[in-house]
């Protein structure tokens, strides 16, 4: 099959959701109005009915909207007070999104290396967690969580803060808890590819008050519009005129998106995970492709599928996602799609000599990602393992193939 010849039958995995019903009416009413600013309204603006609404969600005392996951990265680093320069922990498996955030915040990103099964390396996390670190950033990378049992009690006995990055985790639990909820602050993604869909938009969660009112003035509350916000107002005063304003707020329309598809997360999780683990099994099945098994604690809300390719050398991992492109499915290597986002040797931003992560760098040559949303029908998964089967097996056994 040549390369134009996309089947015309395979699935279209880019698309989202479409937006509920609900969101028409207050949409409009916003455009009739034009009251698109989250602070002009008394009360009631669409972004603080979905702060408080999210709050509950995740069971956080408190949550703020925000422009993107990455700008609630930054706001919680800089609410965090760490100085000028200071190191800050993230893993070598994560969006550029990640190290930017740390760069903005005029701290230096400390990589640790992650295994196969794409979660962080303990055996490195804590050699690598000395006095020198003053954060710590957990990325649940594509939805992967960490052994945050081992990570938590390292990172409280030291007194360093953790940072949850859970952009692709909204609705995974680890030991029954919101993923999000198990460090010092939490930050979500509404982007179009994320389980919430906003186009552009993040928030982030917190039970420290003092935290999240420091974030709220960075985030752009200025003069006295941070009393619109359900915090104690003695965390604010103190700090009016003495922060700076990086004007990262959510407008009206976007929670106006979003609220309508909140109601709908439990279902997407269920969908999403079904989906994922009869691909996963499928996948499993074959002597060249392997998906890794989640930790005990954790239950997974997984968007997409990441597996390993087993036994193939570089130019037969080159081969299979050509070979799976031409059936009709496109799956993206980390360490071999060119420019990748996702590959740590592609951060040169990062100031000093480069950080080399071996174990990372060889999971990375042969970790694949397909997407694979929750809307996706069991004839869509069925398609995609067929391709991905078939791809392999033209690589690994060709007269077996045809």
């Amino acid at each position: 099959m040549s390369d134009a010849a996309t089947p015309a039958n395979a699935p279209n995995v880019y698309d989202a959701e479409p937006i509920p019903q609900a969101a028409r009416a207050e949409i409009d009413r916003l455009l009739q109005s034009a009251d698109l600013f989250r602070y002009t309204a008394p009360e009631g603006a669409p972004v603080s009915l979905l702060e408080a609404e999210f709050a509950e969600l995740l069971g956080s005392k408190y949550a703020l909207a925000v422009s993107s996951c990455s700008a609630a990265l930054f706001l919680s680093l800089k609410a965090l007070g760490l100085g000028k320069g200071a190191n800050v922990l993230i893993p070598g498996f994560t969006f550029a999104a990640v190290p930017s955030a740390v760069i903005h915040a005029e701290c230096h990103p400390i990589l640790v290396e992650v295994g196969e099964n794409y979660r962080i390396d303990m055996k490195d996390f804590e050699a690598k967690l000395d006095s020198s670190v003053e954060a710590v950033i957990i990325s649940h990378m594509r939805g992967h969580t960490s052994d945050m049992d081992a990570i938590a009690a390292l990172c409280e006995a030291r007194g360093i803060p953790i940072v949850e990055d859970a952009a692709h985790s909204l609705g995974t639990t680890w030991n029954g808890r919101n993923i999000g909820t198990l460090g010092r602050v939490g930050c979500f993604s509404f982007q179009s590819y994320k389980l919430v869909n906003a186009g552009e938009g993040g928030i982030m969660v917190s039970d420290d008050p003092d935290l999240i009112a420091r974030a709220i003035i960075m985030s752009g509350a200025y003069e006295h519009t941070w009393k619109k916000h359900p915090v104690l107002q003695d965390h604010f005063a103190k700090w009016q005129n003495r922060l700076p304003l990086y004007n990262l707020r959510m407008q009206n329309l976007s929670a106006a998106v979003i609220r309508p598809q909140l109601g709908e997360v439990a279902r997407r999780v269920a969908d999403g995970r079904a989906g994922h683990d009869y691909v996963a099994e499928a996948l499993n099945a074959s002597p060249w492709m392997q998906v890794p098994a989640p930790l005990e604690p954790e239950l997974r809300a997984p968007d997409s599928i990441q597996f390993n390719l087993v036994d193939m050398s570089n130019a037969e991992a080159a081969h299979f996602a050509k070979a799976a492109a031409d059936q009709g499915v496109k799956v993206q290597i980390f360490g071999v799609s060119e420019d990748n986002a996702r590959a740590f040797w592609n951060w040169q931003f990062i100031p000093g000599p480069a950080q080399e992560l071996p174990q990372t760098r060889a999971m990375l040559m042969r970790a694949c990602d397909v997407r694979l949303p929750a809307r996706l029908t069991r004839a869509d998964h069925d398609f995609i393992i067929n391709a991905l089967t078939m791809a392999a097996a033209q690589v690994k056994s060709p007269l077996a193939a045809e």
